[in-house]
């Protein structure tokens, strides 16, 4: 009886949303009448589907945090799984991508940790190697890493990949693939590079259903590159004001519902095809096989929004976040209390940490502050810009004149 009444509240859930099929890969055989709207049983499914496991009985708090610096910028970061039962988001945190450029990236995962780890694997490497990376264009090279993800992670080679990035299970698959279809006569290394095609038993993989956002950041010498697809975000302090340098992807976005739309998807409840509350991001390919529509079309498109921004002494630090973060602070809020806390602090990561715990939720009631949090805090030395040297230059050359 007590299986029936708990079955109950998500049999009639999932019957507002889907089709028989969808009953039959969640397990419920039968559909029945659905006895209440679809509106009354909302929460109560999102209640059902906390207590089968969505959320621990009590969270992990413990944290992975780390520091850098060079000559131009200084950075922390930290990442807590919080109430999840599983950690998804990921992150890249290079200072010197090259000898002039700082890379960072956060991936926040959905459905699995997969794509957001090859992310975090791979899409800075994919940054290097473009020709627009070389000739100085930055934001084309990273617009053409975000689409180069999905490529990637198609095929026998993106199966294994990603099979490696996986649960145990899947590392051993992975590891075994590896060793009878990887391709020779190479370097291990090159092959990589070059992610050379490989024909076996997945060479017809459509690539991953579960996704992840990606919002990065590029640093060279004044200029800001901000790229980004889905809802993590990216914020700076410039004299102490939040500016928001990404958009948040939601469906309800006018410009991406009638994406969505076109190619042939829908929303309900805010959510695509009543599933993904994205409009953008890397993987989900399940939203992504209309062969008629270019990448940048499809229902989900991993197509970044590319911001650039000059430098200035008034910028104090820059904030990638996931929404775990976002869903419990303003990113004026965020600002605030970063300065607050940046000076009395002994490390960014310190700062990081501080606001992990601040997000965090005393229990998993309300569901704000139950999500998995990341966050990178990189604050910007301040040297004397040249046009500030020049001014001194010429003050001192009047000065002695006069005197």
């Amino acid at each position: 009886m007590g299986v029936r009444l708990l079955l109950l509240p998500c049999r009639n859930f999932l019957a507002s949303y889907g089709t028989v099929q969808s009953y039959l890969n969640c397990g419920i055989h039968s559909t029945s009448q659905v006895y209440v709207s679809l509106l009354a049983n909302v929460s109560v499914g999102i209640s059902f589907l906390a207590k089968m496991g969505v959320y621990l009985s009590t969270p992990k708090t413990d944290k992975l945090s780390e520091d850098g610096e060079n000559d131009k910028l200084k950075f922390g970061l930290s990442s807590m799984q919080g109430w999840r039962a599983s950690m998804e988001d990921a992150h890249s945190a290079l200072l010197d991508l090259d000898n002039e450029t700082a890379f960072f990236g956060v991936f926040d995962g959905h459905g699995g940790r997969v794509v957001a780890k090859f992310c975090a694997k791979y899409l800075h490497s994919q940054v290097l190697k473009s020709e627009a990376y070389s000739s100085g264009d930055l934001g084309t090279a990273v617009h053409k890493a975000f689409f180069r993800m999905d490529e990637m992670m198609r095929g026998q080679r993106g199966w294994r990949e990603l099979s490696a990035l996986g649960d145990k299970m899947n590392k051993f698959s992975g590891m075994i693939e590896g060793l009878i279809w990887s391709p020779r006569g190479s370097d291990s290394k090159n092959a990589e590079d070059d992610w050379a095609l490989e024909e076996g038993p997945h060479s017809d993989f459509d690539g991953p259903t579960c996704g992840s956002t990606a919002c990065v950041a590029l640093v060279r010498n004044n200029q800001l590159v901000v790229a980004n697809a889905g809802d993590s975000r990216c914020v700076i302090s410039r004299a102490g004001q939040a500016y928001n340098l990404s958009r948040d992807h939601k469906p309800e976005l006018v410009a991406e519902r009638e994406r969505i739309l076109k190619a042939g998807g829908f929303i309900r409840m805010g959510r695509i095809n009543g599933s993904l509350n994205l409009a953008r991001a890397i993987g989900d390919m399940e939203f992504k096989q209309n062969k008629f529509l270019p990448p940048e079309k499809q229902i989900v498109t991993s197509n970044p929004d590319i911001n650039v921004v000059e430098l200035c002494n008034e910028d104090d630090f820059l904030v990638l976040a996931c929404d775990g973060i976002w869903d419990c602070m303003s990113s004026q809020q965020l600002v605030d209390f970063i300065h607050e806390h940046i000076h009395t602090e002994s490390s960014l990561s310190a700062v990081c940490e501080r606001v992990l715990d601040r997000c965090l939720a005393p229990s998993t009631m309300g569901g704000d502050g139950c999500d998995n949090m990341t966050m990178i805090l990189v604050q910007f030395k301040k040297p004397v810009s040249d046009k500030k040297k020049a001014d001194v230059g010429e003050q001192s050359a009047k000065g002695k004149e006069e005197s």
